[in-house]
């Protein structure tokens, strides 16, 4: 039985990590605004300059921040519980290379216009994203299936279908222009460039309505665990929930992507970091890795801002340097 004083514990102590974040986050750049200013900004008498630095920029990128790790932290919750495999993530099953293949072949489609994008296309690549993402998932399900859809069947099929779009979205690179083969290259690295109010708007109904509908189902989830055979019997239609748990996680990351590119492992690590914290009752589990994995990532785009102003490290490359060796470590001690 999980205390819930621990419970109660991490999610303030996270809560509050967040917000020390969040100060931090709006204090510092390329252009340095002093606290004063920044509390003058939020209660409406600071500087235009100031206000447009904050309100405009900063801001909607930590509130995207925010929404992408919470996103690709279920989704990799959600996943893992449904293969019953602790390795199991977005990027690992080809959920992120679909999303990615859309994406790039979009850039090659539009010669050269890619980064001077505005009006209804500046949103093509945040649909074509999800576009590709459930395409990826429906031929990943598709291969998996034989009498139903067995956990193993479903990574196995993941990880070869993530290596075929790797190698496709490789293909279309090269035959990009330096340009746009430049873009292609940081965004698939995870680089936050969706930082405009907009796109808060397009992301935060998934995440209203997915994230409290995968807490809600969250109990089924834990009688998948017990196995097919035990589900049916206590009365889970297992390929149907299945099927259902699978397309919430496809829909969080395909969001998530859309706005934030190949983000790697996070929805590997955070779900492992919590059920070390909290044991693996998913109705506390998926509330929790979407507040950690908001947490870890809003940290990840402090530190890629930061490390190298005014030159940014995407924010991909900073969750991989983390969480690789926690994945080579999970290899060890699940002797795989």
């Amino acid at each position: 039985m999980i205390a819930k004083k621990r419970v109660l514990s991490v999610t303030l102590g996270m809560v509050c990590v967040i917000g020390v974040t969040l100060i931090i986050s709006l204090n510092t750049g390329y252009l340095r605004i002093a606290p004063i200013d920044v509390l003058r900004v939020l209660i409406g008498k600071g500087s235009p300059q100031d206000a447009l630095v904050l309100i405009q920029f900063r801001l909607p990128r930590m509130v995207i921040a925010l929404f992408i790790g919470a996103g690709m932290a279920v989704s990799g919750a959600l996943l893992q519980g449904i293969t019953q495999n602790d390795l199991a993530d977005p990027g690992i099953l080809g959920i992120n290379s679909g999303a990615g293949l859309a994406v790039v072949f979009y850039i090659y489609m539009v010669q050269g216009q890619a980064s001077a994008l505005s009006g209804l296309s500046l949103f093509l690549m945040p649909f074509s994203a999800l576009f590709g993402a459930a395409l990826a998932a429906l031929l990943i399900y598709a291969l998996a299936w034989q009498h139903g859809v067995t956990p193993l069947r479903l990574i196995l099929s993941g990880i070869g279908v993530n290596a075929a779009l790797m190698a496709l979205i490789t293909i279309i690179q090269l035959r990009m222009d330096p340009k746009d083969f430049m873009q292609a290259t940081i965004w698939l690295s995870g680089s936050i460039w969706g930082t405009d109010w907009p796109y808060v708007l397009a992301v935060l109904p998934w995440m209203l309505i997915l994230i409290p509908l995968a807490t809600f189902k969250a109990r089924t989830l834990n009688i998948l665990a017990l196995g097919d055979a035990m589900a049916s019997g206590l009365g889970v239609a297992v390929t149907r929930e299945r099927t259902l748990f699978l397309g919430i996680a496809v829909a969080l990351a395909g969001a998530s992507v859309s706005v934030g590119g190949g983000i790697a492992f996070l929805g590997l690590i955070v779900p492992h970091l919590v059920r070390r914290i909290i044991g693996r009752r998913h109705e506390i589990l998926i509330p929790l890795s979407a507040l950690m994995g908001a947490c870890l990532l809003l940290i990840a785009d402090t530190l890629g801002r930061t490390i190298w102003a005014p030159a940014e490290v995407p924010v991909g490359l900073v969750v991989s340097a983390i969480g690789a060796p926690y994945f080579i470590y999970l290899l060890f001690r699940e002797k795989i």
